[in-house]
């Protein structure tokens, strides 16, 4: 079980915030990584948070976290994760404000990126956005896309790729949740095994699916609403 960090004192665990990050951590093997979801937060909320363990914060909009960032400047250890689509007149900006990006959707994006990153002196984490079922509304590389597109993928040298990110579609029950989680499980290890590289991460799981995509291998969930 993963250690609970709270300071009592200034933070007592009634607060609902470090109520709820404790009651999801419970649930969660100590491999998981928990992403808090501050989009619709306010600084405050987010100290609270800190208190309860929570280090990784993720925002949807790159300009937005410029606020919260300086607020919460004091704070060592936070690392802030885009994990909204992110358009490419915002790509320098989301390099220098960011430690991950998850929702590098495209070819194209990922070499402004990596560019921007070069030029930056930077070095972020990402994750390769992925679209296993038909959905308007998101964006991502289908499974023969990325394996078409893999092997220059692999070549951009000023990003760390980390694995692949995905969101499920609206109105799925629990069996369409999970084999779709179970899907992009099995294309993280098909690409790791083609292509002879470790992919350790898998962004999958919100706060209405996050126990189902743990069951069929997340390493990172992202949870908005049943924190704050």
């Amino acid at each position: 079980m993963r250690k609970i960090v709270c300071d009592r004192d200034l933070y007592p665990m009634s607060n609902p915030i470090a109520a709820n990050i404790v009651a999801i951590r419970q649930q969660l093997p100590a491999t998981v990584r928990l992403i808090a979801v501050s989009k619709y937060t306010t600084p405050e909320q987010m100290r609270w948070a800190y208190a309860a363990g929570i280090r990784d914060f993720g925002e949807s909009r790159v300009l937005e976290v410029v606020e919260k960032q300086a607020a919460l400047a004091d704070l060592p250890g936070i690392a802030w994760h885009l994990i909204g689509h992110l358009q490419t007149n915002k790509v320098r900006k989301a390099v220098q404000l960011f430690d991950w990006i998850h929702s590098v959707d495209s070819l194209r994006l990922l070499e402004q990126i990596d560019r921007q990153a070069l030029d930056l002196g930077k070095h972020p984490s990402i994750c390769l956005q992925v679209k296993l079922l038909p959905d308007p509304d998101k964006f991502g590389w289908s499974a023969d896309e990325v394996i078409t597109d893999f092997p220059q993928i692999q070549n951009f040298t000023n990003v760390d790729l980390r694995g692949l990110m995905a969101i499920a579609p609206l109105g799925l029950n629990s069996s369409q949740l999970s084999g779709l989680f179970g899907a992009v499980t099995r294309l993280r290890q098909q690409i790791c095994q083609q292509f002879d590289r470790e992919l350790p991460e898998l962004s999958m799981g919100m706060s209405e699916d996050y126990e189902l995509a743990v069951a069929e291998g997340s390493t990172m969930i992202r949870i908005g609403s049943k924190i704050f």
